[in-house]
């Protein structure tokens, strides 16, 4: 009886210490992710609808994150999910999900580790949107 309420205090602690740990470690996500250069800024779209299919933009705003960059100047539509914006349609053009495309962003070539929203964006920088297949 005794080794039992000894077991149930260990995993009462052991549960305390975890949401503590992720609780400092979103703090320090918070205070440490990259954000977005504030002000006026141009920025440079490239969107690919095939190999030998393309259009560029520039895009200048004030806004702090690709996705909300995007949506304002009206070149991608999507759905809200749990991780921000999934773009769905950009310039007009719809990925077709049964034939298993979507958007992929790079910056520069490189893709990203992150979702439109959560890329920040800064002065001269250039993307890509491209209509990708699986």
């Amino acid at each position: 009886m005794a080794q039992k309420k000894n077991n149930r205090k260990i995993l009462i602690i052991a549960g305390v210490c975890l949401a503590i740990l992720v609780a400092a470690f979103a703090v320090i996500y918070g205070v440490f992710m990259p954000k977005g250069q504030a002000g006026d800024k141009t920025i440079g779209i490239t969107v690919v609808f095939a190999e030998d299919n393309q259009k560029e933009y520039t895009i200048q705003t004030d806004a702090e994150n690709l996705g909300d960059a995007l949506t304002e100047k009206k070149l991608v539509e999507g759905t809200m999910g749990e991780y921000g914006l999934y773009i769905e349609t950009v310039d007009g053009v719809t990925a077709d999900s049964a034939n298993q495309e979507w958007w992929c962003i790079t910056k520069d070539g490189e893709m990203l580790n992150t979702g439109a929203d959560a890329t920040p964006i800064a002065d001269g920088e250039h993307y890509e949107l491209t209509l990708s297949k699986w």
